[in-house]
């Protein structure tokens, strides 16, 4: 069975093949061998650049740029290489290295020095400045922009509705107004806090021998300051240089990238159950899109299904997540391979989370708010108006504000006249219960306005 979108084992590569494209490209076998190539490549310019290794002196810019060029022109052809190479030493970094040693060989600058090509590396040296490199990539180019789209359609959503009043719910029960702009903000703020703790998790690389230890680079070469090259070569790429590690990088930073991420993840998860309950009640409809079935049986229904959909790959997306943050950090003594196997999921991991963010971000996109819905709730609420009142009555100390308040709406509908008549008995300055009188629960939302505005 050919591999195609229907016949693929995941429904990334599957059913959301097209909303997985730009990560694919990243985080695919494919992706993975042209990032360790690129790796390779930079520790041989790294090597090249120290003077202490009179046998690469001789390299002009021109013999780099050769390198640099099998690196920049990786594509399919070289990745089926690689992986026919694979078959034959079993061991997929080994077989980048054979690759990278043929094509350089045609070059007769390089073909003596050819075997400086993964000189004095550990697979794992390859490999972890490689994942890192890839989810920088996922990080800067799809996650944070599509993060950023859906953050400033939801900042034009509380601004839009910053004095929408809605009866806001506490326990599931009706309680103290706001707006429906506001609500809106509270996730505009907390995602873009979470959003800016993910940009700015460090991301780390090592490149320092079978133990972490520079053992082979010193024997070979003990004049060279092998920790000064390494450190080049990462920060070159644009990552954080770790000194300190085993075989393997600790994984410390992958455990707070997928934290990160998966914190993102938790508060868009709250956002799909809270629009969904809005969607609901009847505060927003659904656009309708001509042909759109909702359900098989039921004509009448438009379902709430991105918001459902957004929901069911975020938990998907955290279980991955949470699962690479414990499992990660841990390795047996200098090294073991569990890890190995489980990084290649960092791609399904970010991939769901990926897949409801657009989700929920098309979601948004078929709402439309309705008014009347909003003001109806509020109209049958009257007894909302509990609170105003009895903390005006304790501001003029009037004996058991709350008490009276509770005996007279606890459990109970009012209306704007019950509320009125007891206005009128309250021993309050006349103003007072003018003020009190034309207050409504529509009217009763502070400074929520303000706060959509202002987010």
């Amino acid at each position: 069975m050919s591999l195609t979108p229907l016949t693929a084992l995941s429904p990334v590569d599957g059913r959301y093949a097209a909303r997985c494209a730009d990560l694919r490209e990243i985080f695919s076998e494919q992706g993975l061998i042209r990032a360790r190539v690129r790796v390779e490549v930079a520790w041989l310019h790294a090597l090249a650049g120290d003077r202490h290794i009179p046998e690469l002196r001789g390299l002009s810019a021109d013999d780099l740029a050769v390198a640099q060029r099998v690196a920049d022109g990786f594509d399919a052809a070289d990745a089926a290489a690689v992986k026919a190479i694979e078959r034959e030493t079993n061991h997929d970094v080994k077989a980048v290295e054979y690759l990278l040693k043929k094509k350089l060989a045609e070059h007769p600058a390089w073909a003596p020095r050819i075997e400086f090509v993964h000189f004095a590396c550990t697979s794992e040296d390859i490999n972890n400045v490689s994942y890192a490199l890839m989810c920088r990539e996922a990080r800067d180019r799809v996650l944070l922009p599509h993060l950023d789209a859906l953050l400033g359609a939801l900042r034009s959503m509380a601004h839009a509705h910053a004095d929408d009043a809605m009866m806001s719910r506490t326990h599931g029960q009706s309680a103290t107004p706001t707006t429906l702009g506001k609500e809106v903000a509270v996730f505009v703020h907390r995602l873009r806090q979470a959003r800016t703790t993910f940009a700015s998790v460090p991301i780390r690389g090592k490149i320092n021998g079978a133990v972490g230890n520079f053992n082979a680079h010193v024997t070979a070469y003990p004049g060279v300051d092998w920790q000064r090259v390494a450190q080049r070569l990462v920060e070159s790429l644009k990552l954080e240089w770790n000194p300190y590690t085993t075989q393997i990088e600790p994984h410390d930073w992958n455990a707070e990238y997928c934290d990160a991420l998966a914190r993102c993840n938790s508060i868009l998860l709250d956002l799909c159950r809270d629009f969904w309950g809005y969607v609901s009640l009847g505060y927003f409809r659904q656009k309708v899109v001509a042909g759109e079935v909702g359900s098989s049986t039921m004509p009448h229904k438009v379902n709430p299904i991105d918001f459902e959909n957004a929901e069911g790959n975020l938990g998907l997306a955290n279980a991955l997540l949470r699962f690479l943050s414990e499992k990660l950090p841990v390795s047996r003594w200098q090294r073991d391979l569990t890890d190995s196997t489980v990084q290649r999921n960092i791609g399904v991991a970010l991939a769901h989370a990926d897949i409801a963010v657009q989700s929920v971000s098309r979601g948004l996109a078929r709402l439309e708010v309705d008014r009347d819905a909003l003001a109806a709730d509020l109209d049958r609420n009257w007894e909302l108006l509990a609170e105003p009142i009895q903390t005006v009555m304790r501001r003029y100390a009037v004996p058991e504000a709350y008490e009276q308040l509770k005996a007279l709406t606890r459990g109970r509908r009012m209306d704007a006249e019950s509320v009125g008549r007891f206005v009128d008995g309250l021993p309050i300055p006349a103003a007072e219960k003018e003020r009190l009188r034309k207050l409504t629960p529509a009217a009763y939302i502070g400074l929520a306005a303000k706060l959509a505005r202002d987010v």
